[in-house]
Formats: C-alpha cells, sequence, structure tokens
C-alpha cells in the first residue's frame, strides 16, 4: 500500500492570486479551480465560526495538503 504524503502550505506566505504547486508533483493548484479537476477539498477545520484550515487532496498524486494562514488573509480585508 502507497504511504500519502501530508504537506502544510501557509497562504501568507504565497505571493500572487493563491496559486501554488503541490509539494510532492508540483502541478499547479489555483483557488479558481471551480471544476474540482486538479484538487478536492476534504475538510474545511474551523475555529469558533472562522476558517483555521482546509484539506485538500492533490487529484494527480492523491497528496493531502493542509493550507494555513486564513486568519492572517482575513484580517487583511
Amino acid at each position: 500500500m502507497q504511504e500519502i504524503g501530508v504537506f502544510t502550505v501557509d497562504l501568507t506566505e504565497i505571493k500572487g492570486k493563491g496559486v501554488f504547486r503541490c509539494p510532492k508533483c508540483q502541478v499547479s493548484i489555483s483557488p479558481d479551480d471551480q471544476r474540482n479537476t486538479i484538487y478536492t477539498v476534504l475538510e474545511p477545520v474551523m475555529k469558533g465560526n472562522f476558517l483555521d484550515k482546509l484539506i485538500i487532496q492533490c487529484n494527480k498524486c492523491g497528496t493531502h495538503i493542509q493550507l494555513t494562514g486564513f486568519s492572517a488573509l482575513s484580517k487583511t480585508r
């Protein structure tokens, strides 16, 4: 059985419009992908009424990616 990799990506460290590469297979992951062809949302993790992190899965390699940094991003709006 193949082991699934788990990585963390801090959105506050990404420049531009939130596009980043999968840490394992390097496919480009964009928040604008609304068809879920590149990634699948597995679980939103809430802290009170706020999104703390979002766990997604890369559809190319199966890697799970924890997206963090939402609290800092919400303060800039």
